[in-house]
């Protein structure tokens, strides 16, 4: 078990390895830059959504409703264009993603419904709102020509949805590693008495990361319609399991209390590559949801077994509290 669990330590590079060994064999040409490029720039909207979940789940929560908040909030810039323009019917769409964080947010910590519940209501509130909206028709934006723009690719690998993916990624990485509010943050979700007793204020930390969740899911939803100058109802209809697929995979507990942002990078990347593979071969869709829903499966009971099982240390020191361990700071 040992092994096993030096594996999942590493599950990221050792995924990521097997899938573009995988992929190189499969796919001719495909360590090429504009592939790359593709995986990148279509990942950028997963990875949006998967770093705003990985805060959440970090915290001990969870947000099922991103991909139906990704399909409203572009409806909403999109529908708004014509009287509004381009950049504030951007700006309110993302709005909107912040307003359903702040529902989701309320309904789970002041109302105190259970995260997965709440979340699971407002997904098919927000979905049915989005076809309420549109009578489930697509709706196109009023300029072709801004999306082609900001879909437009540099140095042929990244995009401007790309670029700001990979840069939230880094400031994350530093405020989760560097700053009191994200060790704050995994204190909450490790060990929430003990937090509350050192007075964090877990309700509000939590509060925030679903509002900065939503929020990442309707700048994605935002981006993701002004490149194809289209809002859909049907927009992200799975980009929500795929984001928890990637933060999983980057090592984030889905019962909180560990995870990081360049595992999620790394997560991303890999979900990336096998949907991008996959496609080159023409495997069919619903084996692509097999084979991602089979990898969350196997990487939750593998983790869940392993940290299960005793150590060598378990066993040779008596029960207690461990020693040398430091308290979360205060804010």
């Amino acid at each position: 078990m040992r092994t096993v669990a030096l594996v999942l330590r590493y599950r990221v590079g050792v995924i990521l390895v097997m899938s573009l060994v995988a992929c190189a064999v499969l796919v001719p040409g495909f360590f090429s830059t504009s592939t790359f490029g593709l995986a990148l720039d279509r990942g950028a909207s997963m990875g949006l959504l998967a770093a705003g979940l990985t805060l959440l789940l970090i915290s001990g929560q969870i947000d099922l409703s991103g991909g139906a908040v990704f399909a409203l909030a572009g409806i909403v810039a999109v529908q708004l264009q014509p009287e509004f323009g381009i950049l504030a019917g951007a700006v309110i769409g993302v709005l909107v993603g912040l307003l359903a964080g702040v529902i989701n947010g309320a309904l789970v910590i002041w109302v105190g419904i259970n995260s997965l519940v709440a979340t699971l209501a407002t997904m098919l509130i927000f979905r049915s709102a989005a076809h309420w909206l549109t009578d489930s028709q697509p709706q196109s934006g009023i300029d072709i020509m801004f999306a082609l723009t900001i879909s437009q690719q540099f140095f042929q690998v990244f995009t401007i949805r790309g670029m700001l993916f990979l840069g939230l990624i880094l400031a994350l990485h530093v405020w989760l590693t560097r700053t009191v509010g994200g060790r704050n943050l995994f204190a909450s979700g490790s060990n929430p008495s003990a937090a509350r007793a050192c007075g964090i204020r877990q309700g509000w930390i939590q509060f925030n990361a679903f509002v900065f969740a939503s929020g990442l899911a309707g700048l994605a939803g935002v981006l993701q319609s002004l490149s194809v100058n289209t809002g859909s109802p049907t927009f992200g209809a799975e980009l929500t399991i795929l984001a928890i697929t990637a933060a999983v995979v980057g090592g984030t507990r889905i019962e909180g209390g560990r995870g990081s942002a360049m595992g999620t990078l790394g997560g991303v990347a890999v979900i990336s590559i096998l949907t991008t593979g996959m496609e080159f071969s023409s495997v069919p869709a619903f084996f692509q949801q097999i084979v991602i829903g089979s990898m969350l499966l196997v990487l939750v009971v593998l983790d869940r077994t392993v940290g299960a099982l005793p150590t060598h240390r378990d066993l040779s020191k008596p029960a207690g509290p461990e020693t040398g361990a430091k308290a979360p700071i205060s804010p």
